[in-house]
């Protein structure tokens, strides 16, 4: 009830109605106030807070800080009651060892595996600067450049420099590609493809796409922190690996970018994309979500597989009767590991319609779309007559092995389309 109506009803001495009667126009007796059907819909309950408990209940090392009265090593971070804290006695020695991952647990130790001094490490990491980041784009060790996206808006490359690209190369090869991966992550993985992700959709009813927004800069700094630190290594480890593998804009780059409505998903530390230990990063930060949208599509007779920030679900009539529930449930999940989607690249696809997976036809075979290999045959076809010469619109500085590549795609996808195509290349002439 209103305060203005509970204050008329005690000027005028009448008893004030309760709070579910409605009092009518006529005096009429109260009637109950009719409630509300709520509609049904289902929620995921929540699991992050018990994983949490769960890990500090099997490793209670790793919420735990040593404070001693002299630095431990060089670098280690002061603490406000005086003295210094020692992060690097939590790490998980024998598990790196089991894995076949190096051992280090010290800046120090870093370094010596790099081969680098440890001042040049720390340089490298910006440990000298105010806030750790680099005051200006002379001083960064990234190369930035932002390239527009083919639906409109900017995206920012980052492209290390030769020292770091070096450092981060050795990351790649003896750390991260040791970690295996989630069945259902096919982008940048040994002996997956665009193919094995568009395999298991093939033949199905209804396919839906789903498409993370901002996949790279979505992955920041605490997340990769936890990456290396679920490999086993210590805390003083992981925040050097992490800050050798991500990347923070200069300070300066909002005065060359002030506008730019992109420009907020790039202000925290962040995989930089361009980077090579970026792709292996955001698979693994993204292994959760694999888990968890895997098993949601298994409830409901689906099959899931996700390249970089692809995500497919496929299935069949039952499936297809099934998405009014379905993609809202996969948005919670994808909002609980902290991604968003980009609503505008959600797509449902029927079987009478062409039905692409990264690039691949899955109504079928797998197989390339017929546009693209009809006009790759008259281009070919126009070689032979007038010339390759006149078919390099793109200006290509070696036309040939850019063919070459375009027929090798094809083959990949439907070998039997690929000899033609082949055929035709070879009856080029080179010289006209």
């Amino acid at each position: 009830m209103g305060l203005f109506n509970w204050l008329r009803c005690w000027f005028l001495g009448k008893r004030p109605p309760a709070t579910n009667d409605v009092v009518s126009d006529q005096g009429a007796a109260p009637q109950r106030r009719k409630r509300r059907r709520k509609h049904s819909r289902a929620r995921l309950v929540p699991l992050r807070a018990a994983a949490a408990r769960d890990a500090r209940r099997r490793f209670p090392g790793l919420t735990t800080a040593e404070r001693t009265g002299a630095a431990p090593y060089r670098f280690a971070r002061p603490c406000v009651l005086g003295g210094w804290l020692d992060f690097s006695l939590d790490g998980q020695t024998e598990q790196l060892g089991s894995a076949g991952l190096p051992v280090f647990e010290t800046p120090q130790g870093l370094a010596d595996w790099l081969e680098l001094p440890l001042g040049r490490l720390a340089w490298l990491i910006h440990r000298f600067e105010i806030e750790q980041q680099p005051p200006d784009q002379a001083k960064a060790h990234y190369h930035f450049c932002w390239l527009p996206k083919r639906r409109g808006g900017k995206r920012l490359i980052e492209s290390p420099k030769p020292i770091l690209k070096r450092i981060q190369h050795r990351i790649l090869r003896e750390i991260l590609d040791k970690v295996p991966l989630h069945p259902a992550a096919h982008g940048f993985a040994a002996k997956r493809s665009i193919r094995t992700n568009a395999a298991p959709h093939v033949g199905q009813r209804v396919i839906l796409k789903m498409d993370l927004e901002n996949f790279y800069p979505s992955v920041r700094f605490s997340r990769v922190v936890a990456i290396f630190r679920s490999l086993g290594y210590s805390r003083e480890a992981a925040l050097w690996l992490s800050r050798l593998t991500t990347s923070s804009l200069p300070a300066n780059a909002a005065q060359w970018s002030l506008w730019s409505p992109e420009l907020e998903a790039y202000l925290c530390r962040h995989l930089p994309q361009g980077a090579p230990t970026s792709p292996a990063l955001a698979n693994l930060s993204a292994f959760s979500l694999d888990l968890r949208l895997a098993g949601l599509a298994r409830t409901f007779g689906a099959r899931y597989t996700r390249y970089a920030d692809d995500l497919t679900f496929s299935g069949d009539e039952h499936f297809s009767r099934s998405l009014a529930v379905f993609i809202p449930l996969a948005e919670q999940i994808i909002r609980a590991e902290r991604f968003r989607t980009n609503k505008s690249k959600r797509h449902v696809v029927r079987d009478h319609q062409r039905q692409q997976v990264t690039g691949v036809v899955v109504n079928r075979h797998p197989n390339v779309a017929r546009p693209d290999y009809d006009r790759l045959k008259a281009v070919l076809t126009n070689c032979i007559r007038r010339g390759p010469s006149t078919q390099n619109h793109s200006r290509e500085d070696d036309y040939a092995a850019h063919l070459r590549g375009c027929i090798a795609h094809v083959a990949f996808l439907n070998p039997s389309r690929g000899e033609k195509l082949l055929d035709l290349f070879s009856q080029i002439d080179w010289n006209r």
